[in-house]
């Protein structure tokens, strides 16, 4: 058997592990921004451009002259008002570049300090909270500012207890409605009303809290932790997406991972393969 073709292949081993490289890189850039949309507005737009790429491609093949300027028209027009569509995204696409968080698998030394007593006052207040089905919304900031926001908010700049988070949220008192902000370790506002998440593939039953939370969480890198007041179901949300059905153990073990645990760097990489925090089929949305 004639194997000569092979000779160029393997002529430059260098040339091969380049490649190699530059096909993983690209490919793990794609995987990152395809994740970042997924379960968003974004995501339909995407697949009507790629549904409107494969009806050019097959005009341009088959000579339809007409049909191909009509497209060439079209694409000058999307190409100025992509970014516009798409700019929640693009903005959560450079924040995240930004913030190192490709690269970044640890938390730092203070930010552990500061969040390892917070994680239990939130985990004990939400208990209560969930026993006696008072709805709760926290937010949890971290590098990315969101203090346009919260404007609408009474400031508080008080330390994080559970006595203080249960009483914020006690019905009819002048704070429960809205959300209580949790920065630098400390309660920083109360009262705070967040945009609401226009994610169309959301589950109709769920409630503002939970589209406020998503639309903070969308907008940047805080987590949100909200207490159902019709069930008393705890839920957290991240990067747009959310867990439901939490019990105390497995929120406080959630905010470790995510606040304040050093991780092994063969657990980060998987889990940043995988993912923890995509939206869940109906037992996971579709109760608030």
């Amino acid at each position: 058997m004639d194997l000569s073709f092979l000779s160029g292949v393997f002529a430059n081993p260098g040339d091969i592990i380049r490649s190699l490289v530059d096909i993983l890189i690209v490919a793990y850039v794609v995987y990152r921004i395809l994740r970042w949309i997924s379960g968003t507005r974004a995501e339909q737009l995407l697949k009507g451009l790629v549904l409107l790429l494969v009806f050019s491609v097959l005009a341009s093949a088959l000579e339809l002259d007409m049909v191909n300027w009509l497209m060439e028209k079209l694409w000058i027009v999307f190409a100025i008002t992509l970014p516009i569509v798409f700019q929640p995204e693009l903005r959560r696409l450079l924040e995240q570049l930004g913030r190192g968080k490709f690269f970044s698998l640890t938390t730092s030394a203070v930010e552990m300090e500061e969040y390892d007593a917070i994680i239990n006052e939130i985990g004990e207040a939400t208990a209560i909270l969930a026993r006696n089905r008072v709805g709760a919304l926290l937010i949890l900031t971290r590098e990315t500012g969101i203090a346009e926001y919260l404007e609408s908010g009474v400031d508080l700049d008080a330390l994080v207890s559970a006595g203080l988070l249960i009483n914020i949220f006690v019905p009819n008192s002048p704070l429960h409605d809205g959300a209580c902000i949790i920065s630098y370790g400390r309660i920083k506002k109360a009262a705070c009303f967040l945009p609401l998440s226009d994610n169309p593939n959301l589950d109709k039953e769920l409630g503002t809290r939970h589209r406020a939370a998503l639309g903070i969480t969308e907008l940047s890198d805080a987590i949100a932790v909200i207490v159902s007041e019709e069930t008393g179901i705890i839920s957290l949300s991240q990067e747009g997406q959310i867990e439901r059905h939490l019990d105390t153990v497995s929120l406080k073990e959630i905010l470790g991972r995510e606040l304040l645990a050093r991780e092994k760097w063969s657990d980060a990489v998987k889990r940043r393969w995988v993912g923890d925090f995509r939206i869940k089929g109906p037992k996971k949305e579709n109760r608030t």
